[in-house]
C-alpha cells in the first residue's frame, strides 16, 4: 500500500425537480462508505432539504450503512447533499497471496466457505449464455492462473466495449450488453459478475466513487456520479475489486460504499413520491472527488 494515505473529500448531491408540490415517501440513502484497513472516514455530513420529520440509520445484512429518512410536508424539490472526507490507502500494483489451492483456475472453495458465498455465486441471469464469452479468457492450452484469468477479463471489457454514461434506472442484462457492445459502469460490473459466476467463482456487485486524479482524467471514465465495479472472493486474499470500466484490478482510486449479491440491493439512493406521475421534472447527480492530501 502507499506509505501514506490519500486524504479525499467526496461531495454527493442529488437533487429532484418537480412542477408542483408533491409528498415524499420513504428515502433509503447508501453514501456512507465501507470503513476498513485501506479507508477511515474523517468527518461525514449530511443535509436534506426539506428537512426529514425522521432520519435514522441502520446496517443492513451486508453491513452496508443505510440512512433513511422519512418525511412530513410536501415540496417540488428533495435534495441531499452528502459531503464526506476519508483517508484512503491504496495498493497501486497489488500483489495477492492467493491460497496454493486457488492459484490455478478451476479450483473450490472450501467446505467451511461454501455456505457463506451461495448468493455469490447464484447466477442472476441464467437464461443469458455467457460462460461461452467468459471461457475466451481462458488460455486454450496448459492451465490458466486464477489472477490472469480474471485480469484478462477486466481488460477485455475495458477494451472491446464503449461507455456510455446512462442516467435511467436499473441495468441491462448480459446478454444485451454483449450485443450492444456498450454500457454504463453498472452494466460492466453486471457483466462481469455474471462471467465469473458463469465460470464458479464468487462475485458481488460494489457501488460507491472513483477519485479521478490530475492527469488522468480523461482516461479514467464513471467520475461526475456514483460508479460501479464488482469483487471477486478469491481463498488467501479475500474480496478483490475488479472495475472492468477502466481496468483497475485492486483497489486504487476506488472508494466503496455498498456491497450486494444483485445490484439492486447496493442503489445509491431509492425513494418515492406521492403525486400525478407528471409532476416529475428532473433528476440531476454530481459526484465530486477532491484530493485534499497536499492541504494538510
Amino acid at each position: 500500500m502507499r506509505d501514506h494515505p490519500r486524504l479525499l473529500t467526496v461531495r454527493h448531491v442529488t437533487t429532484y425537480e418537480y412542477t408542483e408540490p408533491v409528498r415524499f415517501g420513504e428515502h433509503r440513502m447508501m453514501f456512507r462508505p465501507r470503513e476498513s484497513h485501506d479507508l477511515r472516514l474523517v468527518s461525514t455530513n449530511l443535509d436534506i432539504v426539506p428537512r426529514p420529520a425522521n432520519l435514522r440509520w441502520l446496517h443492513d445484512v451486508f453491513d452496508n450503512s443505510v440512512a433513511i429518512a422519512t418525511f412530513d410536508r410536501a415540496a417540488s424539490e428533495l435534495r441531499f447533499d452528502s459531503t464526506i472526507t476519508l483517508e484512503h490507502r491504496e495498493s497501486p500494483l497489488p500483489d495477492y497471496a492467493l491460497e496454493l489451492g486457488a492459484h490455478t483456475y478451476p479450483f473450490r472453495y472450501s467446505d467451511d466457505e461454501r455456505p457463506d458465498l451461495v448468493g455469490a455465486l447464484a447466477r442472476q441471469y441464467p437464461s443469458d449464455d455467457i460462460r461461452p464469452w467468459a471461457e475466451r479468457f481462458l488460455v486454450s492450452s496448459g492451465s490458466t492462473t486464477t489472477m490472469s484469468l480474471l485480469h484478462s477479463m477486466t481488460r477485455g471489457i475495458k477494451g472491446e466495449f464503449e461507455y456510455l454514461r446512462r442516467s435511467e434506472k436499473g441495468v441491462q442484462s448480459p446478454a444485451e450488453t454483449l450485443r450492444l457492445r456498450s454500457g454504463s459502469c453498472r452494466d460492466f460490473a453486471v457483466l462481469m459478475m455474471e462471467a465469473v459466476r458463469s465460470l464458479g467463482l464468487a462475485a458481488r456487485f460494489v457501488s460507491g466513487y472513483i477519485f479521478k486524479p490530475e492527469g488522468k482524467r480523461r482516461t479514467a471514465v464513471g467520475g461526475g456520479s456514483t460508479h460501479a465495479w464488482m469483487q471477486a472472493y478469491l481463498p488467501g486474499a479475500g474480496w478483490v475489486d475488479f472495475d472492468p470500466t477502466n481496468s483497475i484490478v485492486g483497489n486504487r482510486n476506488l472508494i466503496r460504499v455498498a456491497v450486494a449479491w444483485d445490484q439492486r440491493n447496493a442503489l445509491p439512493l431509492w425513494g418515492t413520491f406521492i403525486g400525478p406521475a407528471s409532476a416529475f421534472r428532473s433528476m440531476q447527480v454530481d459526484v465530486s472527488v477532491i484530493d485534499e492530501t497536499a492541504a494538510v
